[in-house]
């Protein structure tokens, strides 16, 4: 599936230089390549199916020399297919709020070699105002809005997805854009299913 979504030619290269395999716990890397999240270490924490990746940085138009933010690091390997798009002349910013689950992805990032990408244990749905603003945001977890940290800290012209709804069902993965003028549109790409977002902008635990 991931085939059909790729157009861009260096999120192809990305996709075909970074080992998935190598972001993945050992006893699920016979499986990496399958259209299936599998189960990474931290509370409730998974690695996206392959094809989610080119879903949501073909939708970004992710590109060389962009200023990136990812809030949800994960396993580290969307951070390190967004560091080989971008390449030099951009930076890639990752979040993460749970400990586990960062350390994992963090330990992964730099055994191969990504100490370009800034690795940030938080909450993500925050954004990482330091750093800002962004050309472009991804969410890698489901909200129950779009988190109005993120879109401020988002650059005029700049792209933001994520997906949009509930906890426990299916979500769409909705693409935002704020125009040069600040104003803000919206559109639906996909429908996606993710864990919730987690942090002051996310999903609480009683909800």
């Amino acid at each position: 599936m991931a085939d059909e979504l790729l157009r861009s030619e260096r999120i192809i290269e990305a996709m075909s230089k970074v080992p998935r395999e190598e972001f993945i716990p050992e006893m699920y890397t016979d499986y990496a390549y399958l259209e299936v999240p599998l189960p990474l270490p931290g509370e409730n924490a998974t690695i996206s199916c392959p094809h989610s990746y080119p879903l949501f940085y073909e939708s970004l138009q992710l590109a060389k020399g962009d200023d990136f933010l990812e809030v949800g690091t994960g396993s580290g390997y969307g951070a390190a297919l967004a560091a080989e798009i971008i390449g030099e002349s951009g930076k890639v910013v990752t979040v993460e709020i749970d400990r586990e689950t960062f350390e994992f992805g963090k330990k992964n990032l730099r055994k191969l070699g990504y100490v370009n990408v800034s690795t940030v244990l938080g909450d993500g749905s925050l954004g990482f105002p330091s750093e800002a603003p962004y050309d472009k945001i991804c969410v890698t977890a489901s909200c129950r809005s779009i988190p109005d940290p993120l879109v401020n800290q988002l650059r005029p012209g700049g792209r933001l997805a994520t997906p949009v709804g509930g906890r426990d069902a299916p979500q769409d993965l909705v693409l935002l854009e704020k125009r040069s003028d600040g104003t803000l549109t919206t559109k639906f790409v996909e429908q996606v299913l993710y864990v919730p977002l987690k942090g002051k902008y996310g999903w609480s635990i009683d909800r």
